[in-house]
């Protein structure tokens, strides 16, 4: 896209947790813009984080000339939820921002509340598939829900990081009584380039964080099952840490698989790709999670599941995803994959190519900073 002109803004980013695919798009949004000009700063929730957050962030601090504001943000509504805003509104008067753009459920929530209704300050909204994740049953979901529904209307733009998003969106919450855009999260150019197997890789690697959500329980179940072609066991490296990781291992020592399954703890997406040949994701919802389009971009072939937006990602490939939750398709799956390298290694290949069209992080901020652009400008921002 071409700028309407040639302003610096200055933008503030607020989410909760800074770990995951939301924290690796808000930074990549940020260097970006901020190579480009603009002036960022981001807002992180004081509570939340794993071994690398700290060092993440010091990583990104040079990008963020507006600093690194750290406030109380619990997951779930509380009474900080009614001071929390009072404090980002003076933080954005302060700052002279001109865009706050709020990732998450929580983030979001903040992000629409610190500007004053009829202010000329821009609020953004990607969800990253946060509210949705709430019960509609659930009292948090209730609120949530309403929440979103009334936000709406103090919201610039919802950016929603794929078409299943806006979907999800559209049928959980209502159809965007607000501007809308579809923008594809993406990666850095650097990043496509192949990842060697280390010589005592893992069959498979699964990369992400530890809890249900991402599936790892019925990619246990499905692994007892798989031999490779002389017969000997798979084997699997976990790399990553989250608060179902107990449970995971506990599940690991029932299935005999203590001797197969490595737990590596949180470590560097590319690194954690050298522990295995095949990445799996056999997640039970997402909406577009980045490391599909990471393991593809260092050439591993991806077993993932059909959820949320990675048909998007998979594109030609999509007909090789598997149902969630469902350990005898995962376990086909899986063996195939030590079966028929080569057929494994074509479909990674045109994978590869797809995704190093479709998406990058210059695409991703030149969308997005075409839409902070026109939002400032007052110019209006069509529904797309």
């Amino acid at each position: 896209m071409n700028k309407p002109d040639g302003r610096q803004l200055r933008i503030l980013q607020v989410m909760r947790a800074p770990v995951g695919g939301l924290f690796r798009h808000v930074s990549d949004l940020s260097r970006e813009l901020a190579r480009r000009g603009h002036r960022i700063g981001i807002v992180v929730d004081s509570l939340s984080g794993d071994s690398q957050t700290e060092e993440k962030l010091q990583a990104l601090s040079p990008s963020l000339t507006l600093g690194i504001h750290r406030h109380a943000m619990p997951r779930v509504l509380g009474t900080g939820d009614l001071t929390l805003p009072i404090t980002l509104r003076k933080l954005v008067r302060e700052l002279g921002a001109d865009v706050v753009h709020g990732h998450g459920a929580k983030g979001g929530f903040h992000a629409r509340l610190a500007v004053p209704r009829r202010s000329r300050v821009a609020t953004f909204y990607t969800p990253h598939g946060g509210v949705l994740h709430f019960d509609a049953r659930s009292k948090a979901g209730r609120a949530f829900h309403m929440l979103e529904r009334r936000l709406m209307e103090r919201t610039s733009l919802i950016c929603f990081e794929s078409a299943f998003a806006q979907r999800a969106y559209a049928t959980v919450i209502g159809e965007p009584t607000c501007p809308w855009a579809v923008v594809h999260n993406g990666l850095r150019e650097d990043e496509f380039s192949p990842v060697d197997p280390a010589p005592d890789a893992a069959d498979f690697v699964f990369v992400g964080e530890l809890r249900r959500l991402k599936g790892l329980h019925v990619l246990l179940e499905a692994l007892a099952q798989v031999t490779r072609p002389d017969g000997s066991p798979a084997t699997l490296a976990i790399v990553g840490d989250g608060p179902d990781r107990a449970m995971f291992q506990e599940q690991a020592r029932e299935l005999d698989l203590a001797e197969r399954v490595t737990f590596a703890g949180a470590g560097p997406a590319r690194a954690a790709f050298q522990r295995g040949r095949c990445a799996v994701v056999p997640s039970l919802a997402e909406s577009l999670p980045y490391i599909i389009m990471e393991a593809t971009a260092a050439g591993l072939h991806v077993i993932a599941t059909r959820v949320g937006g990675i048909p998007e990602i998979f594109g030609p490939t999509s007909d090789s995803l598997i149902p969630p939750a469902d350990a005898t398709a995962l376990r086909e799956a899986l063996q195939s994959f030590l079966d028929s390298p080569s057929s494994a290694a074509a479909e990674a290949g045109m994978r590869l190519a797809f995704v190093r069209e479709r998406f990058s992080v210059t695409g991703m901020t030149d969308a997005i900073e075409e839409r902070y652009l026109l939002a400032t400008a007052n110019t209006g921002l069509p529904a797309v």
